[in-house]
């Protein structure tokens, strides 16, 4: 049972046709490269928990809001961390900057979280107990998470140090092209 929903959580986020999951990673890992791992790691884990906390309230039927916000929110929550970091001018982050993107993230994560809940619902109505699926499920999106990470991290790093791309500029062109898809979502998702 462990390896099924480890796998779903893993495919949830890894898989390539939800990309809106991806573009909000790289949209809040957009400032860091390799060397920052640590701090990166705390705010995908601070995603990981918001995600966690919705997709088991919602499985539980204890939180219930429209699939159609809920997808509409999701660009939302991409295109405002993009223009966060598209507009903060500052090279390096203080604690207290952290400390914001962390619980942004944690926030961003809670709205994210609801929008995979009808679905994993529908597979755990079959199960008697769901702890140990909801678990497995979030360990799952958690290693996928670190790993699109890594990846995005990797590739920033080559590009930064190796090939001598400025930072900032690496930074303003991805978080813009990762804002201009989350406008296109969020235009196309518009609930009124």
């Amino acid at each position: 049972m462990f390896s099924l929903y480890f796998s779903l959580g893993f495919e949830h986020i890894s898989d390539l046709t939800g990309y809106d999951h991806i573009l909000f990673l790289i949209a809040i890992c957009a400032v860091y490269l390799l060397k920052d791992w640590k701090k990166v790691l705390v705010l995908v884990t601070a995603f990981t928990i918001g995600h966690s906390v919705t997709l088991a309230l919602a499985t539980l039927h204890i939180v219930n809001v429209s699939g159609e916000l809920i997808e509409f929110l999701i660009p939302l929550t991409i295109l405002t961390s993009a223009f966060f970091v598209f507009f903060d001018r500052s090279d390096e982050f203080s604690k207290r900057h952290h400390i914001y993107k962390y619980f942004s993230a944690m926030f961003f994560g809670l709205i994210h979280g609801l929008g995979f809940s009808n679905y994993l619902r529908a597979i755990l109505g079959k199960e008697e107990n769901i702890l140990l699926p909801l678990f497995s499920f979030n360990i799952g999106l958690e290693i996928g998470q670190i790993l699109i990470v890594f990846i995005y991290l990797l590739i920033a790093t080559v590009i930064v140090n190796i090939l001598k791309v400025k930072k900032r500029e690496f930074v303003l062109i991805m978080v813009g092209a990762v804002a201009g898809i989350a406008l296109i979502m969020t235009i196309e998702r518009f609930p009124y």
